[in-house]
């Protein structure tokens, strides 16, 4: 079984074709050959690779944790800058946001927090260390510049350390030859333009992607009256040149630059989100160089890799309110080793460091220290892996993680999968260092376990899917008032309040996932999640999290050109607070859309999204947009 790192295995379509085939020398000869509707031209589909599952380019069927992978193909689809529309598609995903696009976005896996999600674009963690919880604001991602999306659902330290206790959600970005370019307008003056180039010749790869985007949007308060837009412009570079045979340096290199406008909070009648002036200017740039060796028993691939994400507050008179710079740079090397027959040795070591400045806070960093070993073996149907991690960090000591998979195909298409995981997350520098800090702090720390069954491929045939799951949660980090009889002990005269190891959580609950062809060219598909998340001290629902929702989705390729789809998200009621006093309404969104094919080269497409009109809220006070039409087209090289 041959494998590579995250990021080289987006070098080029040769790289992934031997990585495939090298892996499919495990799967059964005999598996039905499938081919996607959606597809161009009806191609056979190739297996999905996932770095999310195992830390190396992995085949699917091989890992028993539960994987979503969705590529360009299926983005193009859905069409549109903002990716919570195609991460409707996954299961265990429920979202929230403060506004519209570019507003704060939260995404939560199986009822996990949002910042107990590990991210990476390319591979490159890109969290901010200056935010409180140290996670990652998906207001700041569009799709203009990406290619898949992969996704682990349960946590996995073993393999990525901090954070990954929710999931790990990796997007890489786009590396085609040739040049591409897209461009759509529509509803509240918005425009998006997105456009990528590459060249592959003589061992050496070199690809630009870039895009722009631009609304006028809608009141981030839900009874406000003015427009609250957002602008956007991100770049992106990536190169990969083979220095020998199986020696290979690549670079990856990421700019953004967002300027959101922005509600803000009134102490005075009306109280609440109310209209203002407000902008949040946020500034990141993130990427990595390394070198990736290709041998005939030995992997390695060693990396140097950093970000950064600044944000400026500014009132409506230009005034600076508020400011932050998170910075994380790292040294990693992962490797692995076939030692006989399907047994191979996997391993990694990275050492991070993370600081953080904001205006009211002053400085802090921290150092961390980690490394790790997995055992997997690949056997005929059968395929399992198991492995520790320890992690040093500056302040809490030593952390030890332990996870395992098992995968077993009964036939050609039918597969059984079970995982067990366990995370962590570090407190984060503004929770050990701000003025409500606590240097004492323990990290958070979960245990999941997940079973399920799946039978055929997400993209086409005839594809089910059930898993179960539990994940409980524990030395949960909050904060804790300074005032009152239950004060801390820790809390300092003038402090108002301090974090702590308050909370415990669980959650558990079940995903379903069906795709059928109907008839030749129309496609039905589904996903459904039940996600029951508790408050194990006061067995009060988790904040902003629904127990039930899902999205049905489907498409219909005509033979002639023209593609119709349609998207139907429904959610039920959650409460908005940790007291569960203020609940929001269930809700139902259906997209419609269709594209139109004029050879090989060009398409039109457009879409409606919010048919209906509907008025609803993922968090109190803020608003959400209403029915829009939206149309564009896409030409390539």
């Amino acid at each position: 079984m041959l494998s590579v790192s995250a990021q080289a295995q987006n070098s080029t379509e040769d790289a992934l074709a031997e990585i495939v085939a090298a892996q499919d020398e495990v799967i059964e000869e005999d598996a039905p050959l499938i081919t996607a509707p959606g597809n161009e031209g009806y191609l056979p589909l190739t297996q999905a690779i996932t770095v999310t599952a195992n830390g190396l380019g992995t085949d699917i069927r091989n890992t028993g944790q539960a994987v979503s992978v969705i590529d360009s193909a299926e983005i193009d689809r859905v069409q549109g800058a903002d990716p919570t529309r195609v991460l409707r598609r996954v299961p265990g995903l429920s979202l929230a946001r403060n506004g519209g696009t570019g507003g704060v976005t939260g995404v939560n896996i199986r009822g996990a927090n949002a910042e107990q999600v590990l991210v990476l674009v390319d591979g490159v963690r890109v969290s901010d260390p200056a935010s409180p919880a140290g996670g990652f604001d998906f207001g700041n991602l569009l799709t203009g510049t990406i290619d898949k999306f992969d996704i682990l659902r349960g946590s996995n330290s073993t393999i990525w350390g901090s954070d990954a206790v929710g999931g790990v959600m990796d997007f890489s970005t786009r590396t085609e030859t040739g040049a591409r370019g897209s461009v759509e307008y529509g509803a509240r003056d918005t425009l998006f333009a997105s456009a990528s180039a590459g060249v592959d010749d003589a061992g050496v790869y070199y690809g630009l992607t870039g895009s722009w985007f631009s609304t006028d949007g809608f009141s981030a308060a839900a009874d406000g009256t003015e427009n609250d837009g957002f602008r956007q412009l991100a770049l992106g570079m990536v190169t990969f040149v083979d220095l020998t045979d199986s020696l290979e340096a690549f670079a990856h290199a990421n700019f953004s630059e967002g300027d959101l406008e922005i509600d803000g909070f009134s102490s005075a009648p009306p109280y609440g989100l109310v209209d203002s002036a407000d902008t949040q200017k946020t500034t990141r740039h993130w990427g990595d160089v390394g070198l990736a060796y290709y041998g005939n028993d030995l992997t390695l691939r060693g990396s140097y890799s950093m970000a950064d994400t600044e944000r400026t507050n500014r009132d409506g008179a230009g005034l600076e309110t508020f400011s932050s710079d998170g910075h994380s740079q790292r040294l990693a090397l992962r490797g692995e080793y076939r030692l006989l027959g399907g047994l191979v040795a996997a391993f990694g070591g990275e050492h991070e460091w993370s600081d953080y400045r904001t205006s009211s806070d002053g400085t802090a960093e921290v150092e961390t220290t980690g490394a790790y070993a997995q055992l997997g073996w690949v056997m005929g149907p059968l395929a399992a892996h198991v492995g520790g991690r320890i992690d040093d960090h500056e302040d809490f000591g030593t952390e030890a993680t332990f996870g395992g998979d098992l995968s077993y195909r009964m036939g050609s298409d039918l597969r059984l999968r079970a995982s067990l995981g366990e995370g962590y997350k570090a407190p984060t520098l503004f929770q050990l260092y701000s003025d409500y800090g606590n240097q004492e702090l323990e990290p958070e720390q979960s245990t999941s376990v997940d079973l399920g069954i799946e039978k055929g491929q997400r993209e086409a045939g005839l594809y089910l899917a059930l898993t179960g799951f539990r994940r409980d949660s524990d030395n949960l980090i909050g904060y804790v008032s300074c005032f009152g009889a239950g004060a801390p002990a820790i809390c300092k005269p003038g402090q108002f309040g301090v974090y702590q190891n308050v909370g415990r959580a669980r959650a558990q609950g079940l995903e379903a996932e069906a795709g059928v062809d109907v008839i030749e060219g129309l496609r039905l598909s589904g996903v459904y999640s039940f996600v029951d998340s508790e408050d194990r001290e006061t067995g009060l629902d988790l904040a902003r999290r629904p127990r039930h929702f899902g999205t049905l989705f489907a498409d219909y390729r005509t033979g002639f050109g023209l593609d119709l789809g349609a998207d139907l998200r429904i959610s039920g009621s959650r409460y908005d607070d940790p007291a569960n006093l203020t609940r929001l309404d269930g809700y139902e969104i259906l997209d419609l859309r269709a594209s139109m094919a004029f050879g090989e080269r060009l398409e039109l497409f457009g879409r409606v999204e919010n048919v209906f009109d509907a008025e609803y809220q993922t968090v109190a006070g803020y608003g959400t947009a209403g029915r829009g039409a939206f149309v564009g087209v896409r030409a390539k090289m």
